[in-house]
């Protein structure tokens, strides 16, 4: 049987661990820290199968080196090519890669029929922020993810929901059912517990970053920087630079 569990790390991290428990075997995506993880897999009698990473950032491929010391696992990394398939050891697992470069260029997912682990591109209810690409790339990298299935399960690598929500309802304040997300996920917190994962039918939903193609939200982000923007990119990139100074 597989489950997926977040181990907390530094402010808002969640370091993925993909357990199979009949086998007593995990793997962990994203590891910024190994510290966590050990105890993680140690207090629930688990052996270490296999590391994924999204991309390079130090948050969240810091405790690589430490948890090679600790077992031997393949590791598969940023900048696989789109349609690689990964093979996680001893758990009976394959992920499609997605080459989705923009937040770093070496920005990969990985995807199967259920869950998306989409490190820094796609937040629950936001977008990473665009420090090596171009809004072009995170747009286009934003188009792959939202025409998964609607089912899929949405793992990003940070707990910012109930930020990325209120910016996201300053941009809609008359969606209601962003309006009722926001609502559940600040509960959620409240209770110490995690807002992610979501799915992509309520990321497109809500998300204002999925939705910048809708009347509603262009209207915003002209109203917001009192201009109008000619094409698909600029839309995005105004919705991103407002973010970036909200």
């Amino acid at each position: 049987m597989q489950k997926i569990i977040g181990i907390p790390a530094f402010a808002d991290n969640y370091i993925w661990a993909l357990i199979n428990t009949e086998a007593g075997k995990a793997a962990v995506v994203d590891p910024g820290d190994a510290t966590p993880v050990i105890k993680f897999l140690e207090d629930q009698n688990l052996q270490l199968a296999g590391i994924l990473l999204t991309h390079h950032h130090n948050d969240h491929t810091g405790g690589v080196s430490k948890l090679l010391e600790y077992c031997k696992v393949p590791v598969f990394g940023p900048g696989l090519a789109t349609g690689t398939e990964v093979v996680v050891p001893q758990l009976d697992l394959k992920f499609q890669v997605l080459a989705i470069p923009a937040h770093t260029l070496d920005h990969v997912a990985y995807y199967n029929q259920d869950i998306l682990f989409c490190g820094d591109t796609l937040f629950t209810g936001g977008c990473g922020r665009v420090f090596e690409g171009t809004a072009q790339q995170m747009l286009a990298a934003l188009d792959q993810l939202s025409a998964l299935p609607l089912h899929t399960k949405v793992y990003c690598g940070h707990e910012y929901t109930v930020n990325n929500l209120r910016f996201a309802l300053d941009v809609e304040p008359s969606n209601l059912q962003l309006q009722q997300r926001l609502e559940a996920a600040m509960l959620l917190r409240k209770q110490n517990e995690p807002t992610v994962p979501s799915t992509i039918a309520e990321e497109l939903a809500t998300n204002p970053f999925l939705r910048t193609r809708h009347p509603q939200v262009i209207a915003a982000i002209e109203a917001h920087w009192q201009r109008s923007f000619a094409g698909d990119v600029a839309v995005f990139a105004a919705l991103r630079e407002w973010k970036n100074a909200w």
